[in-house]
């Protein structure tokens, strides 16, 4: 299946998105037919400030129309925090979409997790990953999140993270570590690799990115049906 993503919120993890589809696709024993719609992050995160949710899916739809003129199948969003206004963008959507939030849920029962820890935007923060956890307690650093969010954009913007950055938010996951009970801290983020790529933090770590690759590779290579993933995000 032709997977179409939109990208470039922000581009170092569009580049992720790639290179690890490819390399979940290699492992299948599958080629990747992908195409990729370059989005504007500044525009994004203006919205996504001032929650301007229709406005910001109509630019998202317009994009998925791009990628179905180019071939592609299913869309997906390469960004968690631009998940606030999935439900605006599927009403618009030409195509069926992937969220990459609906499967982490049960992705933390499979791995036998009971709470988890929160890094990423302000909106996936302060509201437990958009509610979305019905089986798992989400907790975050709710008396540092503005700095926290203010950290992640910038990284998200510059596509690198500095010394400081880093430092800051593997001191937000040991924070939720030992003082709010999280059993792993998820980059709920997904320029976050950034920081955390390569660490060695001494708690678990799970990439988000990680599953929504998953679900998209198995898709891509026929070992999920479009029925099984276009569930609600």
């Amino acid at each position: 299946m032709h997977i179409g993503l939109i990208g470039g919120i922000g581009v170092a993890a569009s580049v992720v998105y790639y290179q690890r589809l490819v390399a979940a696709m290699e492992a299948k024993g599958a080629s990747l037919r992908m195409t990729l719609s370059h989005g504007d992050i500044q525009t994004l995160i203006a919205n996504n400030l001032a929650d301007l949710r229709q406005p910001q899916a109509e630019i998202f739809a317009q994009q998925v129309g791009e990628l179905k003129a180019a071939g592609a199948q299913v869309a997906a969003l390469t960004s968690l925090g631009a998940h606030y206004c999935f439900a605006e963008l599927e009403a618009l959507s030409p195509l069926p979409l992937v969220s990459g939030v609906a499967p982490l849920d049960s992705y933390f029962v499979s791995q036998g997790l009971r709470r988890v820890g929160l890094l990423g935007t302000r909106v996936v923060m302060r509201t437990r990953l958009y509610g979305q956890l019905a089986r798992t307690q989400a907790v975050a650093l709710d008396d540092d999140i503005e700095a926290l969010a203010q950290s992640y954009q910038e990284v998200a913007v510059a596509g690198h993270c500095t010394p400081s950055q880093r430092q800051r938010f593997l001191d937000a996951g040991r924070r939720m570590v030992e003082e709010q009970g999280a059993e792993a801290v998820v980059l709920a983020g997904t320029d976050l690799n950034l920081a955390f790529d390569g660490q060695d933090p001494g708690y678990r770590v799970i990439d988000a990115l990680d599953v929504h690759v998953d679900v998209l590779a198995r898709l891509a290579a026929g070992k999920k049906s479009l029925a099984e993933v276009s569930g609600k995000g």
